[in-house]
């Protein structure tokens, strides 16, 4: 009785250790998670972050590229200035347009080639990776191969009209036809990536959902309507919001094609953007219309992040 009675405060008194012992482990686990990110963060911090708020308080400034040019610090006057520029928002017009013509567009044409590279094709491994070619090429040079593709002099594509007896069309030098004629440039750069995350999602979808459906004789556009498009939502919404995002912020692609020509129906934002601050040299006004952008593309970004919360939240409950 008496060692049982001595043993109990001992067991009382030490049992804080263990805990101590844990958080200990938790803090340097802590710490060596930290030690481990800090490499991969300075170039982020260096090469995107220190630029990106460089360029926010240059549109508070009247920087230009002219020599020996002061700095001056002029508040918000680009910024009520860019609010009555017709020429900007007429380009964030186009760029919305161009966007989500080429987000919309490239997600049906890649579900309809996804479905097919999901199918039991023959030469399924060949098609893939003739598939996957624009994806390897860089806009540059895929801007430089459709250029001579829609040449109106030696162009293929004229070339294939006018054996039908259809005159030659100035594809990227006209007014009606330059949009569309960059926007099928757009998607046919853009299938591949998008096809890619769409196969993958159709694979992870269990193979027994459409052999039921197909034995209670559900046809391949039901199964696809009811089955596969259902399962295949959140990467849908993932796939289309990131691609506008990176169609809207594209640059190399129309300026390799048009320059944003002709007459402007083709300038895109950060294509006046860049034509504001190195071809007219006013870098203030122009990084007004960069924050401008970044404001943009925040709120349509964060509209994606709520909706992956959303689907979060719902998946836990």
């Amino acid at each position: 009785m008496s060692t049982a009675a001595t043993s109990t405060p001992r067991e009382v008194k030490e049992a804080p250790r263990p805990v101590r012992r844990v958080g200990h482990r938790v803090r340097a686990q802590r710490r060596e998670a930290i030690t481990l990110v800090i490499p991969a963060l300075l170039p982020i911090i260096i090469f995107s972050v220190i630029p990106l708020v460089s360029g926010v308080a240059l549109g508070f400034t009247d920087a230009t590229l002219k020599r020996n040019a002061e700095i001056n610090f002029i508040g918000f006057g680009n910024f009520i200035e860019l609010f009555g520029d017709h020429r900007f928002w007429g380009s964030f017009g186009i760029g919305i347009v161009w966007a989500g013509s080429v987000a919309l567009l490239t997600l049906v044409c890649a579900m309809g080639l996804a479905l097919l590279l999901n199918s039991d094709l023959r030469l399924k491994g060949l098609t893939r990776v003739l598939a996957l070619i624009p994806w390897a090429m860089p806009p540059v040079v895929i801007a430089i191969v459709w250029r001579m593709i829609y040449n109106p002099n030696s162009g293929p594509l004229n070339g294939m009209l006018e054996v039908f007896g259809i005159p030659g069309i100035n594809w990227l030098g006209d007014f009606s036809t330059a949009l569309p004629a960059v926007i099928v440039v757009g998607v046919w750069a853009g299938i591949p990536q998008t096809t890619v995350l769409l196969l993958a999602g159709m694979q992870s979808i269990s193979a027994e959902q459409h052999e039921a459906a197909a034995v209670d004789g559900a046809g391949a556009f039901r199964r696809f309507w009811h089955i596969t498009l259902p399962a295949l939502r959140p990467v849908v919404f993932a796939v289309t919001a990131l691609d506008f995002i990176w169609q809207f912020n594209s640059f190399g692609l129309i300026y390799v094609l048009t320059e944003g020509g002709p007459g402007g129906r083709t300038m895109i934002p950060p294509l006046f953007t860049y034509l504001e601050a190195f071809r007219n040299r006013e870098i203030g006004y122009a990084s007004a219309m960069g924050d401008v952008l970044v404001i943009a593309i925040l709120l349509v970004l964060s509209l994606y992040l709520v909706n992956q919360f959303r689907q979060t939240k719902g998946a836990r409950s």
